[in-house]
């Protein structure tokens, strides 16, 4: 919804952006790199139920939601700790559970692994994929995590290069990369 198209039609999840903004905040979740631009309230507890507020969900399916959100994700011992205190990798994974705690049709993820060692980056990109009941949209320059995709998208100097499947594209990207 940041800028209209010029030309043709955008339906996301069926819906005209324009017209159907707010069913469409409601049905999608965003992953930003840094969670730091994420993470809104003081502890990991607060942070995950600020993401509830929305729902309307009675007070108990609202707590118990997100005590199941933050069991998952590995956050269930740090609930009383300064959301802003926790390591880079435990930040992500409290972004991604209040991604995840809302139950979103599709998720886009924002290059997520991008400050992480390669254990939390595992473990971020096994919520992202494994996770059942949501689409992904991952933007990424991790060609490992881009080939585990079902289909590829190549940008190129702002337009699109190349679409299709993610080792097709990955190798067109690399054929660029070597010119």
């Amino acid at each position: 919804g940041l800028a209209e198209p010029t030309a043709g039609e955008v339906r996301i999840l069926g819906l005209d952006p324009r017209r159907d903004a707010a069913e469409l905040r409601r049905r999608t979740a965003l992953v930003f790199s840094n969670p730091d631009a994420q993470i809104v309230m003081p502890t990991v507890a607060e942070d995950v139920a600020f993401s509830l507020r929305r729902e309307r969900l009675p007070r108990a399916e609202s707590a118990a939601r997100g005590a199941e959100a933050l069991q998952r994700f590995g956050l269930a011992a740090l609930v009383d700790r300064p959301s802003h205190d926790l390591s880079g990798g435990q930040k992500q994974l409290l972004a991604l559970c209040g991604a995840f705690v809302r139950r979103p049709e599709l998720v886009v993820a924002d290059e997520p692994t991008a400050y992480l060692d390669a254990r939390n980056a595992r473990r971020v990109a096994g919520h992202l994929f494994e996770d059942a009941g949501h689409r992904l949209v991952l933007v990424t320059h991790d060609l490992a995590l881009a080939a585990r995709c079902e289909t590829a998208v190549l940008f190129a100097e702002g337009r699109l290069a190349a679409t299709g499947a993610p080792e097709t594209v990955l190798s067109e990207y690399e054929r660029r990369l070597a010119c």
